[in-house]
Formats: structure tokens, C-alpha cells, sequence
């Protein structure tokens, strides 16, 4: 039953196969993207601003050792999904033995650097004055879940290889609904405050990482792995740094990304334009989640078939794919656009109880938001092809155009642009520099896909 699975994404027409990846990898996203959302609002509503933007401190630093997992698990299921097309199942189980391997020793070693550093680390991510105590508490309880995390993260892109998109939508639910129930326990009923917020997010790892345990050493899984598959292999760890290092480069992008918004929007406007970003940064997550659904149901097709030296249906699955998530794109746009101030409001508290510097911070909040969440997704509908044209090199093993195409757009362009448009145009040029950043980093995606379709997956002629 499993091999016939994985066998489908050679034989099932592109646009219904697309669609059965892409939407519960869109489900998945869209719950876990909600988690986060809800979460923020929790914390807004019943601990305050300010724990909103001691979050937001501390996710860059969680992320990054967390997408350890993540580049491990995508690194590792290009291969997978590559060596199930050309039959080679031997070589899916030594890949997926030594990605547990790489995972482990990874973000084992990369934790306890971040507990010794601890102090240091929250500063330079933002996580100054009134921040920074808040931040501190949440920072080290989730530090303690990232290798959990890791795990789930890793396991989560391999049953999406073995083309069982509907488990790993339910990897990616299961920790969300636990995040939710244990945030309205911790925090609201026991009134745990920060440390409610932080124990929640760790608990959540903890059922995920035991859900994706469970269908791996269950029939559900076609990757039986033993113990000779464990040990790691020089070829196989090194296609999985250079293809997961794609993924863990832009995760040190984001992370990079958001060290500096906190610190330049700190200088410019302290704890309310902190929160603003916060505020943005859940939305940026959450509103496009039906395009990274798209972007993840593409990557085992295109690389199944390109495995399978079907390049018709690897040219056939980059265009719906991009025609499907350019679509859920401008909806996205559309409704962010018309209603910024609405969605804004729902991680605000309106309770009078608060303290004076709480309701003026809300206040400020509220009033600052719409102008730059209108800015920062102006671009929102041509990202697709950025986002797709990048996957694309990536799910076939073509490590360095994916990795120079995945940091174009906030490695290359962004990055540059925040730190010089705000010396110019103060905070609007913090905001700006995001839409700048989508078109410059679309342009230069097309041209290298258009390229890479015209030469490599089309008919040769005599």
C-alpha cells in the first residue's frame, strides 16, 4: 500500500496530485500558522503587549535551532523522494538513518550554547529594557523543547517524501491544538503568565514529536530503518548539508531579519513599534500559509519526477504550482489590504484593568499597524514564483542555485535595504523595504527558472 503511495506522484495527473499534497500541507500550515496567531492573541489578551514582544524576541533564536530539523528533514527528503523514483530504496533508509543522526547531535550541541549564552543572546535579538525579563523566561523553558521540536520538524518533510501528506497534516495539528489547550490552562486557569505561555509551546513539541514516532515504527511507514542505517554516511551527510543547507540559510536569514528589525525599530519607536512588527511578523506567518502549502506539495512531485526522468511532468507540476499559490496569493492580498485596523485589534486587550503604560502601548499599537502591514505584503501576489522557482532547484539536488535564489529575497535585498532606506526615510523605510525586496528577488527567481526550463527540461531536438 505505501510503495503504490509513493509511486503515485509519477503516474497521478499534476493538477490532482498537486492538489492532494498541497492541501493538507496547507491544513497542516494553516493550524500551526493559527497556533502561532492564537497564541499571540492569548498572550496579548491576558499577559499583555509586552509578552507579545518578548515572543517575538526569542522566536528568531528558537527558529534557527529548531530549522536545524527542518534542513535536515528537506535536505534529506530530496534524496528520499529521488531515490523512491529511481527505486534505490536502500538509499532511502541510509538518508533517513543518518538524518535522526544529524538531528540529534546537531540540536543537542546547538542547545546548550544557547542556554550558556543566554543572557547575551536576548539582547542583541531585541530583547531590551522592559523585554527583556519576559523574554528571558520564555527563551530558556522552549530552549529546553527544540531538539523535540527538531525531531518532529525532520520526521514531518520525510513522510511528506513517502507521499503521506495527510499524516504529516496531522503532525503539524496535533501540536498545535495542544499548544491552544494548554495556553488557556496555564495561562488563563493557573494563571502561569509567561512561563504558562512557554511551558505550552514545549508540551506542544513533545505530542508532535511523540505522533511522527508513532507512524514511524508503525506499518504506516515504508522506511523500516535499522541500526546499520544510523551510522553516518559521508556522501549521503554531505548531499544532505548542501541541499538542507538551503533551508537552514534561510532560517539564519529570518533570524538575521528579525535581530535587526527588533534593534532599528527599538531605536526608532521602543516597545510599540516592537510590538507593531510582532503584530506583522504573526500575519506573515499565518496569511500566506495556503502558498507555502502550494510550495510544499510541489517539492515531492517535482522531485519524484525529475528522479524519474519524467521532465514533462516536472515542467507541468512548476507551472500549475505556481498558477495555484499566485491565486491563494491575491486573496491573501486583498484581504489584507481592506482590513489591516480588524485584524490588528484581535491581539489587543480592551480590558481597563490594565495598567497605564499597557493601555497606552495598546493604544499605539492599534493606530501604528495598518500603513505598515499594507506595505509590507504590497507584494504579496508575484511571490509565488519566487517561492516556487526557488523549491524547484532545491527538490531537484541543485544545492546552489536553490540556496542563492532562497536568500535573494530577504538575504540579498532586504537586508541591505532596512539598513539603508531608514538612514533616508525613518520608519517608512523599514516598511518599503519589504515590497522592494519581493519584486527585485521575483525578477531574478524567473529569470534563472525560465532559464533552468529551457535548458534542462525541455525535449532536446536533432
Amino acid at each position: 500500500m505505501a510503495k503504490v503511495t509513493s509511486e503515485a506522484l509519477g503516474i497521478e495527473p499534476i493538477g490532482k496530485l498537486l492538489i492532494k499534497q498541497a492541501v493538507p500541507a496547507s491544513i497542516g500550515i494553516l493550524v500551526m500558522s493559527l497556533n502561532i496567531l492564537i497564541d499571540s492573541i492569548f498572550v496579548g489578551n491576558w499577559i499583555g503587549s509586552i509578552a507579545i514582544a518578548a515572543i517575538n524576541v526569542v522566536l528568531p533564536v528558537s527558529f534557527f535551532i529548531a530549522a536545524l530539523g527542518m534542513a535536515i528533514g528537506i535536505g534529506g527528503s530530496s534524496i528520499i523522494s529521488r531515490a523512491l523514483g529511481a527505486e534505490n530504496k536502500e538509499r532511502a533508509l541510509r538518508t533517513f538513518g543518518n538524518q535522526i543522526t544529524l538531528t540529534l547531535l546537531c540540536t543537542v550541541s546547538l542547545i546548550i550554547i544557547g542556554l550558556i549564552f543566554v543572557d547575551d543572546i536576548i539582547p542583541k535579538f531585541g530583547g531590551k529594557g522592559d523585554i527583556f525579563d519576559p523574554a528571558k523566561i520564555y527563551y530558556v523553558i522552549v530552549l529546553y523543547g527544540v531538539p523535540i521540536l527538531g525531531f518532529a520538524m525532520m520526521g514531518n518533510t520525510v513522510i511528506r517524501a513517502e507521499g503521506k501528506p495527510k499524516f504529516a497534516m496531522i503532525a503539524m495539528i496535533i501540536p498545535t491544538v495542544g499548544n491552544l489547550l494548554m495556553d488557556y490552562v496555564f495561562i488563563n486557569v493557573l494563571d502561569m503568565g509567561m512561563h504558562g505561555a512557554a511551558w505550552a509551546t514545549t508540551g506542544s513539541y513533545l505530542a508532535c514529536f511523540s505522533y511522527i514516532f508513532w507512524f514511524f515504527t508503525t506499518k504506516n511507514s515504508e522506511l523500516k530503518i535499522g541500526w546499520r542505517h544510523l551510522g553516518l554516511q559521508k556522501d549521503i551527510v554531505s548531499e544532505i548539508a548542501s541541499l538542507g543547507g538551503v533551508t537552514l540559510a534561510r532560517q539564519a536569514v529570518v533570524s538575521i531579519t528579525y535581530l535587526l528589525m527588533n534593534n532599528i525599530l527599538f531605536d526608532i519607536g521602543q516597545e510599540g513599534l516592537v510590538a507593531v512588527y510582532a503584530i506583522i511578523g504573526r500575519m506573515l506567518m499565518f496569511a500566506l500559509f495556503p502558498v507555502f502549502g502550494v510550495t510544499q506539495g510541489f517539492l515531492p512531485i517535482a522531485g519524484y519526477n525529475y528522479g524519474a526522468q519524467q521532465y514533462p511532468r516536472v515542467r507541468e507540476s512548476i507551472n500549475t504550482a505556481i498558477k495555484y499559490a499566485a491565486l491563494v496569493a491575491t486573496l491573501v492580498f486583498i484581504g489584507l489590504m481592506i482590513f489591516p485596523h480588524e485584524i490588528t485589534s484581535l491581539f489587543l486587550s480592551d480590558n481597563p484593568n490594565l495598567s497605564p503604560k499597557e493601555l497606552a502601548l495598546n493604544q499605539f499599537v492599534l493606530s501604528h499597524s495598518a500603513e505598515p502591514m499594507r506595505w509590507v505584503f504590497a507584494a504579496t501576489p508575484i511571490i509565488a514564483l519566487q517561492l516556487i522557482g526557488a523549491a524547484y532547484f532545491q527538490s531537484v539536488g541543485k544545492a546552489i542555485p536553490a540556496l542563492l535564489l532562497t536568500l535573494s529575497r530577504q538575504g540579498f535585498f532586504f537586508i541591505p535595504l532596512v539598513l539603508i532606506l531608514p538612514k533616508f526615510y525613518g520608519e517608512l523605510g523599514v516598511w518599503i523595504s519589504f515590497p522592494i525586496a519581493d519584486v527585485l528577488s521575483t525578477v531574478v527567481t524567473g529569470y534563472f527558472l525560465n532559464r533552468e526550463v529551457r535548458t534542462k527540461l525541455m525535449p532536446k531536438t536533432a
